[in-house]
């Protein structure tokens, strides 16, 4: 294979249409499935892997793996999370077996794949292991490392045999499989593959902390339920998507005895983060359990609605208490305030007005998005035309799609409707901008 030629032509050929170009003659020497493959995987990785998709020496799989990546976001955010990893033991792999042979920091990722949280994490430590039952991913993993500079050691093999043959380290990346061969969603850890959950002691035995990416999906009472040792549970969002949820184990080393205390020692701390917008809120369970939330009587200046993480992990009487907010009711999870909290964790609304939900809703609504007044300006929207909103519901009989036809209105941003329930369950519609 002529890889100069390949490459040359795929430099050339990456803002082209895939489905054209495969109808299309190519060059004598060109590797036809091989480019289009890479075109295309670039072409999918722009915004995914903005780093990876520029560098023209790396090699892509097919596209499933490219599918299951994780982003550039979220892998920069797991390496953050292993920079406090303690000093250990290095690893060598000589036929099949594992010798210790130098204080060093060690990682092993038992899920390796396209290699992408392999690369990142890897910067935290002195050594690490991708493991990969593919070989072609295993193949792919060797030339992109070595193209990247990173000293990272492949081994071919599943991760449930190389977990019983590896000694202690630092820590173990794991990121299962989240669907079965149907393409079911998987509604418990035992569905993954590999079985974290009946790996577990095994884990814990080996590493002194354990990450387990999960499908931003999964619930985290069953999380909770089928994991012991949870230190932390991370619940990822980019631009208020749910993205992934990674759980941090840790193993406990009793100094009197040396010996593992792999009982259930932690209550888990929840870290609800959203990357892009660069927030973060976190708290135990007992905390949100405590706490005393304050109901409105009415929407003051603001409103606040919580990013999709914070409603994942559960935190709603919190929220309230901590950053000082009064909710509009115990099932609609809305807050509001007079003074601007902007440090919220979540999006922020400039109330324009509140009205009664009612038969004179729409005409009202009308009226007020046409001209309304935001920050002491008069803001005219689409020239007098039909508002164009964006219609959401909290605790409300009818769901957005449902409100939105009954309002009359078009898709948009020029203004933010709500359509929810407040203390006395009084039902209401709030406009407002961002």
């Amino acid at each position: 294979m002529n890889y100069e030629l390949n490459k040359s032509f795929i430099k050339s050929h990456l803002n082209d249409d895939v489905n054209k170009l495969a109808l299309s003659k190519f060059p004598e020497g060109v590797d036809k499935q091989l480019v289009i493959r890479q075109i295309q995987a670039r072409q999918l990785l722009k915004k995914k892997l903005p780093s990876w998709s520029e560098n023209d020496s790396l090699l892509f799989p097919k596209r499933l793996s490219l599918e299951q990546c994780s982003s550039e976001l979220t892998a920069r955010y797991k390496s953050f999370l292993t920079t406090n990893q303690h000093e250990s033991s290095r690893i060598d792999i000589n036929a099949n077996s594992c010798e210790l042979v130098d204080k060093r920091k060690i990682l092993v990722d038992l899920t390796g794949g396209m290699g992408v949280d392999t690369v990142f994490l890897s910067d935290s430590f002195n050594h690490t292991f991708y493991v990969e039952m593919q070989e072609e991913l295993c193949e792919i993993a060797k030339h992109n490392f070595n193209v990247l500079k990173k000293n990272i050691e492949v081994v071919n093999d599943n991760a449930e045999h190389f977990l019983t043959i590896c000694p202690e380290v630092d820590c173990i990346y794991l990121d299962p499989a989240r669907r079965d061969e149907y393409g079911r969603k998987m509604v418990s850890l035992h569905d993954c593959s590999p079985d974290v959950a009946e790996l577990q002691d095994l884990l814990l035995m080996k590493a002194k902390t354990v990450m387990i990416k999960l499908s931003p999906m999964l619930d985290i009472d069953i999380i909770r339920k089928e994991l012991k040792n949870i230190k932390e549970i991370h619940i990822v969002a980019v631009r208020n998507e749910c993205k992934e949820v990674l759980v941090v184990l840790s193993q406990q080393i009793t100094e009197s005895t040396s010996q593992r205390d792999i009982s259930d020692i932690y209550t888990p701390r929840l870290i609800t983060t959203d990357i892009h917008e660069d927030w973060n809120f976190s708290f135990c369970d007992d905390e949100e359990q405590n706490a005393q939330w304050t109901l409105a009587d009415s929407i003051g200046r603001y409103l606040y609605e919580p990013s999709v993480a914070c409603m994942k992990a559960g935190c709603f009487k919190l929220i309230s208490q901590r950053l000082n907010l009064n909710k509009l009711h115990r099932n609609s999870h809305l807050y509001t305030s007079d003074e601007l909290v902007s440090y919220f964790p979540g999006r922020i609304f400039e109330v324009i007005d509140t009205i009664p939900f009612d038969k004179k809703t729409k005409k009202a609504i009308s009226l007020i998005c046409q001209r309304s007044t935001v920050n002491g300006q008069q803001t005219l929207s689409t020239n007098g035309s039909q508002p164009k909103v964006s219609v959401a519901v909290r605790n409300f009989p009818l769901s957005a799609e449902e409100l939105k036809k009954q309002l009359g209105v078009k898709d948009g941003n020029d203004f933010y409707i709500f359509g929810t329930t407040m203390k006395g369950d009084k039902k209401v519609v709030i406009i407002g901008v961002r």
